[in-house]
């Protein structure tokens, strides 16, 4: 019996098992589930902007007088979606951050409506739809916290060894970019006053 046949094999396994340990399966994994968690961000930010002009109509209908805001709103959804971040974009953070910039000019706008209108409160339609944005902001919050916990296992993956060596080698793999809080003062809780208070 020849060891020749074998040899071939063997050095087949080797290099398997070798290729196995530089993270060549685990990268790419890593990195899909990043890039599929940014599509739920960029889902649950699309909800939003699709709430918003049904927003808008209720508002318009209560009262013409309150046009600035209703403004402000429009223009910043208006923004905000001409912001498109790709995943193959989510190692730039200038770009990460000009995305986020753009989605919390839409979040202080929303809240500056709901400042400017205690009296539409009462009406159902827009009960609904602050209900709906606010559960929409909710989904936002969770999406971007799952988005950043894929962004750091990926990160983690090609910076630590033997991983490492597969994503230089066989990716020129670049870290991605997390979520962080990018508007002045997001760091500290607001204060909401309804008119009541001494």
């Amino acid at each position: 019996m020849s060891l020749r046949p074998i040899a071939p094999v063997a050095m087949m396994a080797t290099l398997a098992v070798a290729l196995s340990g530089c993270g060549i399966n685990s990268i790419p994994t890593a990195e899909e589930n990043a890039k599929a968690r940014w599509a739920d961000v960029q889902n649950d930010y699309q909800r939003r902007a699709d709430l918003i002009p049904n927003l808008v109509a209720t508002v318009r209908a209560a009262g013409a007088q309150e046009k600035d805001i209703l403004v402000q709103v429009t223009q910043a959804r208006a923004s905000a979606t001409q912001v498109k971040v790709s995943g193959d974009e989510l190692t730039d953070p200038a770009k990460v951050q000009n995305y986020e910039r753009a989605q919390n000019a839409v979040t202080l706008s929303l809240q500056r409506l709901q400042e400017a209108y205690p009296e539409l409160k009462s009406q159902q339609n827009y009960g609904t739809l602050m209900s709906q944005l606010e559960g929409t902001e909710n989904r936002i919050a969770i999406a971007r916290r799952d988005y950043n916990s894929a962004v750091q296992n990926y990160n983690t993956t090609i910076r630590t060894f033997p991983a490492a060596v597969g994503a230089r080698i066989f990716y020129g793999a670049k870290p991605m970019t997390p979520f962080a809080a990018t508007t002045p003062g997001a760091e500290t809780a607001p204060t909401v006053n309804f008119g009541n208070a001494s």
